[in-house]
């Protein structure tokens, strides 16, 4: 069965948040205050399950410091990943 092309659309939304909220090193709740909604409701957001009017387009897109158009251009939503991200940080050697 062929996805509506309304649903793609929303992943291509859910898709560019994420990767610009990731690049400006912003959590999702800093996101979420800046843009005057709900971290829950950015979550479905950028996990594109959740339809997004255009007041929270623009929210969004100010946050970011982005057009709204930029929001939905064609994306990839990243693979879902469980748990807490691993550290990035070089392990120390013990100490003797």
């Amino acid at each position: 069965m062929e996805r509506d092309h309304a649903d793609v659309v929303l992943e291509y939304i859910g898709a560019n948040v994420h990767r610009l909220r990731v690049r400006l090193g912003l959590s999702q709740e800093a996101l979420a205050e800046a843009a005057d909604i709900s971290t829950g409701f950015l979550q479905r957001v950028e996990r594109g399950k959740t339809n997004v009017g255009v007041v929270v387009l623009v929210r969004l897109a100010d946050a970011l410091g982005v057009e709204p158009g930029v929001l939905l251009r064609r994306a990839v939503l990243p693979e879902v990943t469980r748990g807490r991200p691993r550290s990035t940080r070089a392990k120390r050697p013990p100490s003797r």
